[in-house]
């Protein structure tokens, strides 16, 4: 492609890389950029008027690899490629792409690198999105199966424990037949939460920001005074048809789930925004409502990352791990998905609910 760009006609080779969805940028020896066709512009988000001439630090970020990298390129004239690498474009839009390095020779020299660039973040999102929703069917199918399991023997030692009390003559021995029925009852209600809500859905048209304020309310009232609410909403959402009261649940469980990750201290962001043409797995949508959790908290363990919606799982001391686990269920019951990404510092669940009308 180097060789074409150097020996065939500049305008066709330019109405030839234009057509292309790859985007493409040609640096100079000095690593300034001296060409970006229309994929890359896009990619960029300005047009080659205001970019020519602007060093790849800059358009990359200072981004140490990615420099390193062409520099490479023109000294070994071989071909770097890198797959799934997260670049950040002039310091303010964070992309994940596949990208290729070659050298631009004229003869046997480098006269500097060609960089083709493909974004792969939508394709991951969706194969992330699969998976979630996969995980969501399979742990629930578990559940349901270890509930019948546990429920069966429970409520036999249960209804044993009433026809003993009923041959008792002391109140000292009915003592311990009555924590016997307490402690079936206890593990029967939380094997019924570990499993979710057991109705379905009753929508209604109602206002995402009327939620959102209903759980920023209820939480500011049991927050610690260090921690900051605040919020940032996008006017543009319409009316939802949604099960509100299930909605306020799942919101209020992330929601809380912030407060304890900061113990105490640091602000929480709860930012809407709408979305069109979405796809939630493999379903697309004509408009879905994102409502996003950010935290400054210390971040969720990378080892625990993938396993947050499963019950069970709780980085908390004392916690249950349920809060999620059910928050992800009442989601996907609307035709939702909760997502989350985690460094530290940097926590965001963004909750995605389609906003199609349902019968």
């Amino acid at each position: 492609m180097s060789d074409f760009l150097l020996d065939g006609d500049m305008n066709d080779a330019c109405s030839l890389l234009d057509g292309l969805t790859t985007a493409v940028f040609l640096f100079d020896s000095t690593l300034r950029l001296h060409y970006l066709n229309s994929a890359a512009k896009t990619l960029l988000g300005q047009g080659l008027n205001n970019s020519k001439n602007v060093p790849a630090e800059r358009i990359f970020g200072g981004d140490d690899s990615c420099i390193a990298a062409m520099r490479m390129v023109m000294e070994t004239l071989i071909t770097h490629v890198e797959h799934e690498k997260t670049v950040n474009l002039l310091s303010h839009r964070e992309i994940i792409v596949d990208c290729a390095v070659s050298p631009w020779l004229k003869g046997e020299k480098a006269e500097g690198v060609l960089l083709e660039m493909v974004a792969v973040e939508n394709q991951i999102r969706i194969s992330r999105e699969k998976r979630l929703l996969g995980q969501q069917l399979t742990a629930r199918r578990v559940l349901r199966g270890l509930a019948h399991e546990i429920k069966n023997p429970l409520s036999g030692l249960r209804g044993a424990a009433q026809l003993l009390e009923r041959e008792l003559d002391s109140d000292d021995l009915r003592e311990f037949t009555a924590i016997i029925i307490a402690e079936a009852d206890r593990l029967r209600a939380l094997v019924d939460r570990m499993l979710g809500p057991n109705t379905r859905p009753n929508p209604v048209s109602v206002n995402i920001h009327e939620m959102t304020e209903r759980v920023r309310q209820l939480v500011s009232v049991e927050s610690p005074d260090g921690i900051v609410l605040s919020t940032d909403y996008d006017p543009s959402i319409p009316e939802a048809t949604l099960d509100r009261d299930m909605i306020i649940q799942a919101l209020l469980n992330i929601v809380k789930n912030a407060v304890h990750a900061l113990a105490g201290q640091g602000e929480i962001l709860i930012r809407t925004r709408v979305l069109s043409n979405y796809n939630i797995g493999e379903n697309r949508h004509r408009l879905v409502a994102a409502i996003e959790i950010h935290d400054n908290g210390p971040g969720i363990p990378e080892t625990m990352i993938d396993r947050v919606f499963y019950p069970m799982v709780s980085g908390e001391d004392g916690g249950t791990g349920l809060g999620l686990a059910i928050a992800q269920s009442l989601i996907t019951q609307h035709g939702g998905l909760i997502e989350c990404v985690s460094r530290p510092g940097h926590t965001l669940f963004t909750v995605l609910l389609p906003l199609e009308n349902k019968t």
